[in-house]
């Protein structure tokens, strides 16, 4: 299994879209080290802003930027690059439409040794309650770098959060990739698994616990939050006994929420495994968070049991 950094195939998918494209600009909340947007500042220091730690500075200065003609990433943790300029980007960048794109770095638990303050559970229904915005969450670094160029193609706000650890490589350069579609990663036919970013592979390695005990379990590679193809969830869902989602992010108003929408008259059982009503926490390593918030492939496999008895 090949891991890759989701923060350097995002650093390198923005200085390959500089090359491209001269209006493309980033801002930074002097995290440039960690974000990885030090690699655009290398290569086009003209274009690049470092702003402080100012992140609702940051938004504005993208926002009058946009109107320009200019196309402006902003940078930062995605605790702070969604939770202090809340105001912001939804009165600055999405009630005027502005064409301004926003990473959330360090996204979920995985800044496991920064504790609650800097560990964003809440940045998906953030970002995904407010009008005109795309919410992206990439499963690995071949999609981050697919999901960076399809912002940049869309006309309008848009977010993506970004997983700080390496990740195993799931998807291929030469997979179809569209804003709005999913993927199936694994097929199966008595309950359907519907995960985001890191949780796709615990989805799939709780899909083989799940086949050990006779259980089928399809995995659904779920990159765009929103819009989310609510057709396309109904017709994955069809003919199996349940669905459950999995998301390193609070259950309320993430993935599981969207996908509940989407289900709402189906009849089809729903369950969600994330975070529940709670904040992160310090912790040795990105394991014990995961093991500690129960998102291990056991507890996937184990909801997935529960529900279908």
């Amino acid at each position: 299994m090949e891991y890759r950094n989701c923060r350097a195939a995002y650093g390198e998918a923005l200085r390959s879209l500089g090359e491209e494209n001269k209006n493309i600009v980033v801002l930074e909340a002097d995290l440039g080290n960690s974000t990885m947007s030090k690699l655009f500042g290398a290569a086009f220091p003209e274009r690049y802003f470092q702003m402080g730690i100012a992140e609702q500075n940051m938004a504005s200065v993208a926002a009058g930027l946009s109107f320009t003609g200019k196309i402006p990433f902003i940078n930062s943790f995605a605790v702070f690059s969604t939770g202090r300029p809340y105001d912001q980007i939804r009165s600055s960048i999405c009630i005027p439409g502005a064409n301004v794109k926003i990473c959330g770095s360090s996204a979920g638990l995985s800044d496991y040794g920064d504790g609650k303050t800097h560990q964003s559970v809440d940045d998906i229904s953030l970002m995904r309650g407010l009008p005109h915005m795309t919410v992206f969450s990439p499963v690995d670094a071949v999609e981050t770098e697919k999901a960076v160029r399809a912002m940049a193609e869309i006309s309008g706000p848009c977010y993506i959060r970004i997983n700080r650890n390496d990740v195993p490589v799931l998807t291929r350069p030469e997979d179809p990739f569209a804003a709005g579609k999913m993927s199936v990663m694994r097929e199966g036919t008595d309950i359907v698994l519907f995960a985001t970013g890191y949780m796709v592979w615990q989805s799939l390695l709780a899909a083989d616990l799940l086949a050990e005990k006779g259980i089928s379990a399809k995995v659904v590679n779920v990159c765009t939050i929103k819009p989310l193809d609510e057709a396309e969830v109904l017709r994955l869902a069809e003919g199996a006994k349940a669905v459950l989602t999995a998301e390193e992010h609070s259950i309320y108003g993430g993935l599981g929420s969207a996908v509940l929408h989407a289900l709402r008259k189906s009849g089809i059982p729903v369950d969600l495994v994330g975070i529940e009503d709670t904040f992160g926490t310090s912790g040795e390593n990105y394991e014990v968070m995961l093991r500690g918030y129960h998102l291990m492939p056991e507890d996937i496999a184990a909801r997935a049991e529960e529900m279908l008895r």
